[in-house]
């Protein structure tokens, strides 16, 4: 199964510098990296990150990240994938970018 990752931009490009992306802010506070399934991406980018332009999202393949990925309650009670490791640069599958619609909210262009 696909999971993503909603970053900003500077945050992939350093990222692709050293190889490997250690997480945002939250991410680093929380201890593991906040990824969201297709289906919970959407609310995910109108929750976090109106307004923030420059936002692109990761496309990993989840079976490649190994137990460091973990499924755990969060919103909703719903299920969502943490990694609880690095995220090396080389297994994101894809790019996408994320532009702002008319009411700031990102919009993610997910395979369904």
């Amino acid at each position: 199964m696909r999971v993503y990752k909603i970053l900003p931009r500077s945050e992939w490009t350093t990222a692709q510098a050293s190889g490997r992306f250690e997480g945002s802010a939250i991410d680093l506070q929380d201890g593991y990296i906040h990824l969201s399934t297709a289906a919970q991406a959407g609310e995910t980018a109108r929750r976090y990150f109106r307004d923030l332009t420059g936002l692109v999202v990761l496309e990993i393949e989840g079976d490649d990240l190994g137990p460091a990925l973990k499924w755990e309650p969060s919103r909703g009670g719903d299920l969502f994938p943490h990694l609880y490791a690095a995220l090396s640069v080389g297994a994101v599958r894809e790019v996408h970018d994320a532009p702002l619609d008319a009411e700031g909210t990102p919009q993610l262009s997910l395979p369904a």
